[in-house]
């Protein structure tokens, strides 16, 4: 079974990673950081790998960002398992810290919080666009350098 894993993700690495990192920032409770270790491990591309990673979850926190903003609340509480605490805590969290707070969208619990609250709020897509990226880049990067150099 693990070789069988482990050649389906051989043959379809780019694809599994894009699939999973972008299923884990929407509604699965997925990791996508083992498929990333498990890749870099096997010789694929480091920069490919984090920059797949990086978009599938950026396309997933979009997906989240336009379910807030068009005002989907039974998507959100029954599929996001968002309740009204977590958003009331969002909404306070971008008045204290303004954008910068979507740097932190890839952190579990609060990120898809964050990004759905910035839909409701109709935060401006640029800026969310810049910030959402950025943060989810980063972790990525961060993650495949250690992993790389370790």
């Amino acid at each position: 079974m693990l070789f069988e894993i482990s050649s389906l993700l051989n043959n379809y690495g780019y694809v599994s990673l894009f699939i999973t990192s972008f299923l884990a920032s929407t509604i699965l409770p997925l990791g996508s950081e083992g498929i990333l270790i498990f890749l870099i491990l096997n010789k694929f591309d480091m920069i490919s790998v984090v920059f797949v990673a990086s978009i599938g979850n950026y396309l997933g926190a979009c997906t989240s960002y336009y379910i807030g903003l068009k005002g989907r609340h039974f998507i959100i509480k029954k599929y996001f398992k968002i309740n009204n605490d977590q958003i009331c805590k969002s909404e306070k969290l971008f008045s204290k810290y303004g954008s910068y707070i979507l740097l932190f969208t890839w952190l579990p619990l609060i990120g898809d919080a964050l990004t759905v609250t910035s839909g409701i709020l109709k935060y401006r897509f640029t800026w969310f666009t810049l910030f959402v990226f950025t943060g989810k880049f980063l972790r990525y990067f961060i993650i495949a350098y250690l992993v790389f150099n370790y």
